[in-house]
């Protein structure tokens, strides 16, 4: 390891000031959880991912004590070991790629697989494979493209990812929330809400980056890996998934920009490159250039600022569409919005003659400018309704195609879809959509049962009566926003 000239480095946090713009929503900014936080370890496992283990307590070490220092030696870091730890993450039920190797035909002979993978990719012989392309439906109607890797780029790509975020999680800015170890959807909108509350937030920019994964520039991604990554062998391996190139259709084509939306490495790319693009140089912005507060909450390639004063928001939105053509990247311009919101704002808009103020989506959730129940102002989230519709589609299109199962068969896979709804929107304030979004699915159920159905229509006591048995009700399964944060940041977070 050597140190590198800092004149190199595009942009570099400056020390804080003492102005109040410098606190943000952001989640101990710069150090990660409080340690002894349970939610702040990553648990093995195939949601869970891996967890950093002891031999990589040294690189964390270096890399926290020093952000210039550049890591020579780590591929010796994807041992066996961590390639057998990489494979027990991956779903058995994963589709395969272009190769066609499942992961239960992989682990026939486990041990000897793995062996052999990890001498190819220590004596440089391993050779990535194209990603196959499919697509899924989003909730405004078009359609994603998802890279399917082959099984050893999948298992591979995951003990690298182990060994980089060791680095990187000591470098990532707090307000970064996307594909992080003990970190979520969750926790970004919890601390999106706090940081609206409890901050001096009158306007909100809501921004997404168009075609961000199909558009990120190759070449800046390894520029900015150099920055900490000297290893070239671990360069190689990125190069190699980079240039592997898709397959669709049987045809092959090179991928000159970009990272395979679905691959195990294009998260931690991507948060790469936004930390050096967007995280870097936004917390800069407001440290130097903002005159009140600023707020900002980032999830892979969707984020939200909130400003206190208006001329900071535009500024910074004119700032960050000339900041983003630098590096190959720009906004939505259908996605990209700058809005009235927060605590004085339906006030202020009274005032005007104007409307109460307009909503914003994030991460699924709408959030509304409310006030409790003692009149304090509040940002209550509710399930947006695209999602909850584009989910209520995809029910009915998987009912008809189980139209003929026993029903408790159909109601066991009923009640999967709904607790699965109900963990993630079970948020306070979101009670009557999910109560909304069961009422729906009974509807589907009870017009999948009356199409297959020799004597007439079911009755709605009849559809009741199934419901009760099969469906559970809605609950709310999180905290408030203040609690959850508060917990976690221990009383750390600059917000307070």
């Amino acid at each position: 390891m050597h140190d590198r000239e800092k004149s190199d480095r595009p942009v570099v946090p400056v020390k804080p000031s003492n102005k109040p713009a410098v606190a943000g929503a952001e989640m101990v900014e710069e150090r990660g959880l409080p340690k002894g936080n349970a939610a702040s370890e990553t648990r093995p496992g195939r949601s869970a991912g891996l967890g950093v283990s002891s031999d990589l307590d040294r690189v964390r070490q270096v890399a926290r004590k020093d952000r210039d220092v550049q890591f020579t030696a780590l591929l010796h870091h994807v041992s066996i070991d961590r390639l057998r730890e990489a494979y027990r993450a991956i779903s058995p039920n994963a589709a395969p790629g272009v190769d066609g190797v499942t992961w239960r035909d992989y682990g026939v002979d486990l041990e000897a697989n793995l062996s052999d993978l990890h001498a190819r990719v220590h004596r440089g012989a391993y050779r990535a494979m194209p990603t196959r392309r499919v697509f899924i439906p989003k909730s405004d109607g078009r359609l994603r493209p998802l890279g399917v890797a082959a099984l050893e780029d999948k298992i591979l790509q995951r003990a690298v990812v182990e060994v980089l975020s060791t680095v990187y999680e000591e470098d990532f800015r707090g307000f970064s929330y996307g594909f992080r170890p003990g970190r979520s959807q969750h926790d970004a909108t919890d601390a999106l809400a706090v940081g609206i509350t409890r901050k001096k937030v009158n306007f909100v920019l809501d921004a997404d980056i168009r075609d961000f994964f199909g558009s990120l520039d190759q070449s800046w991604l390894l520029k900015f890996l150099e920055h900490r990554i000297a290893d070239k062998r671990v360069l190689r391996l990125i190069q190699k998934w980079l240039a592997a190139g898709v397959i669709e259709d049987g045809e092959w084509s090179s991928t000159e920009a970009g990272t395979a939306q679905g691959a195990s490495v294009s998260p931690l790319l991507s948060n790469v490159y936004l930390h050096y693009v967007f995280d870097l140089w936004a917390d800069q912005w407001r440290r130097r250039d903002a005159r009140g507060d600023v707020v900002l909450v980032r999830f892979a390639d969707d984020y939200v600022a909130g400003f206190e004063y208006r001329e900071d928001a535009e500024r910074f939105l004119a700032d960050l569409r000339e900041r983003f053509a630098e590096f190959g990247l720009e906004l939505h311009p259908e996605k990209t919005r700058l809005i009235e919101f927060g605590r004085f704002a339906v006030r202020d808009r009274q005032r005007r003659g104007l409307r109460k103020p307009e909503t914003f989506v994030f991460l699924g959730f709408t959030h509304i400018c409310a006030k409790d129940r003692r009149g304090r102002f509040k940002v209550r989230r509710v399930t947006s309704k695209k999602k909850m519709q584009a989910k209520l589609k995809s029910v009915k299109t998987e009912m008809r195609k189980r139209i003929h199962h026993p029903i408790p068969e159909q109601g066991l896979w009923l009640a999967r879809v709904l607790q699965g709804h109900y963990n993630y929107y079970g948020v306070p304030d979101n009670s009557e959509a999910m109560r909304s979004f069961r009422r729906q699915v009974v509807w589907h159920w009870r017009a999948a049962l009356t199409r297959r159905s020799q004597k007439g229509e079911i009755t709605w006591e009849r559809i009741g009566c199934l419901a009760a048995r099969w469906l559970p009700e809605p609950r709310i399964l999180h905290p408030w926003p203040d609690r959850r944060f508060d917990a976690k940041t221990r009383g750390r977070s600059p917000v307070r």
